[in-house]
């Protein structure tokens, strides 16, 4: 079974963006290659259980196990040593990747207070684009009760896109809700 947003993008998105850009083979259409999820937990090198609820929220999230990111290098003006954990990270691909970016889209993105849209200059220069997102309480599975404490993430999407005008038409095309 195929997601929602996987159908929208080969039955609605791939003929758009081969009119409006003129390409010649279907491959060359971009196409989402993987998300990036990850959540920086600078307090765990004080208490390791916030960084035991921080993986467990953002598996919940995600649907996926998250992998725990270490430090590469000491630096003594934050008291932090090579190898101490220092967040959570999970990569999406696949079916998981097209639900999570609808969940995003359709749900969690509307629950944040004044949204307006995302910035339109958040992309990299190679048609991926990233967001960070201040609290992970917009997300419906996360109960607002049982949060120790308020954590962002950062959010990359990585596409196939050659240029940044190609990635914000693609996403536009997907549904991203971006600033007018």
């Amino acid at each position: 079974m195929t997601s929602r947003l996987k159908e929208k993008y080969q039955n609605e998105v791939v003929p758009a963006l081969m009119e409006r850009f003129q390409y010649e083979n279907i491959m060359e259409v971009p196409k989402l290659e993987k998300i990036v999820v990850n959540m920086g937990v600078g307090e765990a090198k004080e208490n390791p259980k916030t960084l035991e609820a921080a993986v467990k929220e953002l598996e919940l999230i995600v649907g996926q196990k998250p992998i725990i990111t270490k430090s590469k290098k000491s630096i003594a003006n934050f008291k932090l040593r090579e190898g101490m954990n220092v967040g959570t990270k999970v990569t999406l691909r696949g079916e998981k990747m097209y639900d999570f970016l609808d969940k995003l889209m359709n749900i969690s993105l509307p629950r944040v207070r004044d949204f307006r849209g995302l910035n339109n200059s958040s992309f990299d220069g190679r048609g991926n684009y990233a967001l960070g997102i201040k609290e992970q309480l917009i997300f419906p599975e996360i109960d607002y009760d049982m949060v120790e404490s308020v954590r962002g993430m950062d959010i990359v999407i990585v596409t196939t896109a050659e240029t940044d005008e190609e990635a914000k038409v693609f996403l536009e095309l997907m549904g991203m809700p971006f600033k007018k």
